[in-house]
Formats: C-alpha cells, sequence, structure tokens
C-alpha cells in the first residue's frame, strides 16, 4: 500500500481478477476485495481508494503497469467520462460470458433451488446503435474535460447537449456521438445544439432553475420512424416555432415532432402534457407483422431486435396450444400479452400505470386481436380470487415484473392460482432468485435462458420457466 489519502490509501499493483456488478472490475489485497471502475481482468494497476467499507474499498485507477490482453479499444470517444458504456474496453464475448456466470450463480446462491442446466445467453443482434430511445439534457454549465481544464484557457462556451455524469446531477458532458441510437438521433441532437448557441438561445441552469431548453427526447423504431420531443422550461411561442420550422427542413423524415413545457423543479415529464407540434403523435414498432402504437411516454423495450427474441423465448417456454387463459402480469403496453395472443384462447395482461394499459388495448385494436383484456391497478390488489372466478384461472402465467421483483402477496396469488406455467421474466437475476425461492414450494424450475439486451452495460434480462410440481 501507498501513502494515504485522508486516509485512504493508495494500493499499488493491484492484480484485477474479474468483473463485478454495477459495471466493475475487481481485485484483492489482504482478504478486502476492491471494485475498479474502467479495469479489466488482468490489469495490474494502482488504485486510490475513494470509500473504505469493513469488506471492501472502492477506488478509481490512477497508473496501468499491465494492461490485460482481453482488453479491446474502446469505440466512444466520451468513454470514461460518460458512465452510460461503462464495458466498451471488455470484448463482448467477455461480457455476455460473465452476464451468464452472473445469472447462474444468482440462481444458485440466492434462489437455493434445484436447476436445470442453463441454456447459452442469447448475445445481442446489435453492439452498437441498438437503443430505440434516448434522453439528452441541456445545461449551461457542462461538464468540462481533463484537457480542457489542463489547458490554462478561460473556457466561455460553457453550453452542453447530452448526459448526466454518473453521481453529478448538475453536471452533463456534452455529447458530440454516441454510438447507442441509429441515425438520425446524432444528427439531430447536434443541429438542436448547434442552432441554439448560434442563436445564443439560454441551456437550462439547474441551480439557478432558469433557461429556455431544457431536454430533449428522441425515439426511434426498426420501421424507420423517428419522434422529437423537445422540453421546454418556458413557453416561448415564437422560438419553439422557429426551432421546429428550422428542424422541420433539415429533418423531413421524421415523423413526429412533440413538445412539452416543464417549470417544474425536476426532469419529469410523466406527470406534464406532451403536445403535438406537427406529424403525428406517436410512431410504430412492427413484430412478426404485429403494430405496436408507441406514444411519447409508452414504455417499451429498449433494444427492439432483442425485445423480439426475449419475447419469442417467454412464447416458447408458455408452450401454448390456443386453448390457454394466460395472465400476462406487469404487462406495460401490452406487449407480451399481445403477441401470445393468437397462441391462447385468453390473455389477461395487468399493469399499474394507467396510461399504459390505454396503450395495450389500443395495440389489441390496431392488429384486431380481441382475445385480450387489460386491467389497470396495483398488482396485489388487482390479482385475487375475485378476478379468476370472473374471468378464468390461469392455465400458465407470465411475469415480468420491475428490477425490485414481485411482492410476496403476488408471490402468494399466483400459487393459489396455481397455473401449469409460469414463464419468469427478469432484468434482475437476484430478485428474480429471491421470488424463485418463495415458489419453490409448489414449483420446479425447467429451463432457464438469459438474454443480453444492453452491450457494453453490467444489465441482463434471464427468462424462467416453472412448472408444477
Amino acid at each position: 500500500m501507498g501513502r494515504s489519502r485522508k486516509n485512504k490509501p493508495l494500493l499499488e499493483r493491484l492484480v484485477i481478477s474479474d468483473l463485478a456488478a454495477e459495471g466493475k472490475a475487481l481485485g484483492k489485497i489482504n482478504d478486502m476485495v476492491v471494485f475498479v471502475p474502467l479495469a479489466a481482468p488482468g490489469d495490474v494497476v494502482d488504485v486510490q481508494v475513494t470509500k473504505k467499507r469493513k469488506k471492501y474499498y472502492e477506488g478509481r485507477p490512477v497508473h496501468f503497469h499491465h494492461l490485460s490482453e482481453i482488453r479491446t479499444q474502446p469505440f466512444c470517444r466520451h468513454f470514461g467520462t460518460c458512465g452510460g458504456c461503462k464495458w466498451q474496453h471488455i470484448p463482448y464475448q467477455e461480457q455476455i460470458k460473465f452476464k451468464q456466470r452472473e445469472v447462474w450463480n444468482n440462481l444458485l446462491r440466492i434462489g437455493k433451488v434445484q436447476l436445470p442446466e442453463i441454456s447459452p445467453i442469447l448475445p445481442s443482434p446489435e453492439e452498437q446503435y441498438y437503443r430505440n430511445k434516448l434522453e439528452f439534457t441541456f445545461s449551461n454549465k457542462r461538464w468540462l474535460t481533463q484537457e480542457e481544464m489542463d489547458s490554462g484557457e478561460v473556457i466561455n462556451d460553457k453550453n452542453g447537449l447530452g448526459f448526466h455524469i454518473p453521481g453529478m446531477f448538475d453536471k452533463v458532458i456534452n455529447i458530440e456521438e454516441c454510438h447507442l441510437q441509429p441515425q438520425p438521433s446524432n444528427a439531430i441532437r447536434l443541429a438542436i445544439r448547434d442552432f441554439a448557441i448560434g442563436n445564443n438561445w439560454p441551456f437550462f441552469d439547474l441551480k439557478a432553475q432558469e433557461g429556455l431548453l431544457r431536454t430533449l427526447i428522441i425515439r426511434t423504431s426498426t420501421t424507420g420512424e423517428v419522434m422529437v420531443i423537445v422540453v421546454f422550461y418556458k413557453d416561448d411561442e415564437e422560438k419553439r416555432h422557429i426551432l421546429f420550422r428550422h428542424l422541420m427542413e433539415q429533418f423531413p423524415e421524421v415523423t413526429s415532432w412533440m413538445y412539452v413545457i416543464n417549470g417544474k423543479a425536476n426532469d419529469t415529464i410523466t406527470d406534464l402534457e406532451v403536445k403535438l407540434y406537427s406529424g403525428r403523435d406517436h410512431i410504430f414498432e412492427e413484430m412478426e407483422g404485429l403494430k405496436f402504437k408507441i406514444g411519447p411516454k409508452s414504455f417499451y423495450q429498449t433494444n427492439s431486435l432483442q425485445a423480439y427474441n426475449l419475447y419469442k423465448v417467454a412464447r416458447d417456454f408458455a408452450g401454448l396450444t390456443g386453448n390457454e387463459t394466460v395472465y400476462d402480469l406487469y404487462t406495460g403496453t401490452g406487449t407480451i400479452a399481445n403477441f401470445v395472443a393468437h397462441k391462447a384462447r385468453k390473455v389477461v395482461g395487468i399493469e399499474y400505470v394507467p396510461e399504459a394499459i390505454e396503450d395495450a388495448k389500443e395495440n389489441s385494436a390496431i392488429n384486431g386481436i380481441t382475445n385480450t383484456l387489460f386491467l389497470a391497478g396495483d398488482m396485489k390488489n388487482i390479482l385475487t380470487h375475485d378476478l379468476f372466478e370472473k374471468e378464468g384461472y390461469p392455465d400458465v402465467i407470465i411475469t415480468d415484473p420491475p428490477r425490485a421483483g414481485m411482492h410476496e402477496d403476488v408471490v402468494k396469488t399466483i400459487l393459489n392460482a396455481a397455473p401449469e406455467k409460469i414463464v419468469y421474466v427478469s432484468c434482475n437475476s437476484a430478485t428474480q432468485a429471491r421470488d424463485i425461492n418463495m415458489m419453490d414450494i409448489r414449483y420446479k424450475v425447467t429451463a432457464i435462458q438469459p438474454v443480453d439486451m444492453f452491450p457494453h452495460t453490467h444489465h441482463v434480462e434471464n427468462v424462467v420457466l416453472l412448472e408444477r410440481r
């Protein structure tokens, strides 16, 4: 160990031995685990400790003595600062190996149940430009790069449009090129930024709560349709017209131009009206000939191509013959429910968000699907014995809960409903494993299929089939 900085040691020549949760890598010194970002297994690195706990340290790399042979060159100029794609320096094949191992370890360690062999993880069809939605933030106090700070020059250009720096709510990195969303996403963002700077329009000041331009949301679909939502802090009709007319000339291919006036202290627009400026107030995604309407607030899996593969796994696990009553829990905008409806007798979708349920009903109508029923409300209050008596007991339950997993009452209701099969889709295999443990009394795990939706991040989806004992 080197000299301490405020009682936080410098760990010299730490050997990085593995990847870890939250996109970090890890090494061990004595009996202490050390979590380090931007490192790869095989690196030998000096680490400045930033956080001390009883059983582990967190730190940042300050000097690399040896670079791992598995490393690859990051493709994005913002890597290491942006914080969005933390594993760009790790080859994709290594990333998915770790994700598969993490899913297996969580099911084994937390689930503590008998498991079948895990199927090989499904890699994402695209490793770049795979997202269909991004949100960018305007800031008049952008994050300055190390090069800018070291230059000694006075920086007058403080406006930026990009992503929040991790852990710093008020700092935004100005993004020149992002590799997450296909064109025209980059071109639209740069055109808005340059036009606003050229016209001296004020970018939002988070602390002072003033400015004109606040956030920008871009949605794309595999059908080639594009939605652009500009969020303004103030209702300046003249400037709004000037901006949209300029953009519409440059990007005639955009399907939907929308805007929001947000004078609140926070950036969320879920409780605000999104107004149409020009075009349609929605775009369409397509899957196996089904059309899915996506509005400005609709939830849709952010990796469209891989979402199709994920839903196919769920449908295959359900093994539907056309005679089953299926309950789709946490149905969102009813994508899975509508996707499996033609192979079921009836599908009941339940979701907390009323607007999402309206989307789900509309998606059924658009596709001429008549055997679905969608209900809005708290899952533990709606999923009851009375509902089963009224709409039929489930033969199959498909559940795709949020990261926190399912409420204990929901698990109990599922056990009482006693479907033949439960297909559990999860974005967090740790809470999935906890829930599987609660269901082990009646259900055994018969298939496991991890699906990678988010290359270059630590996130991974997992689908498990449970069958009644």
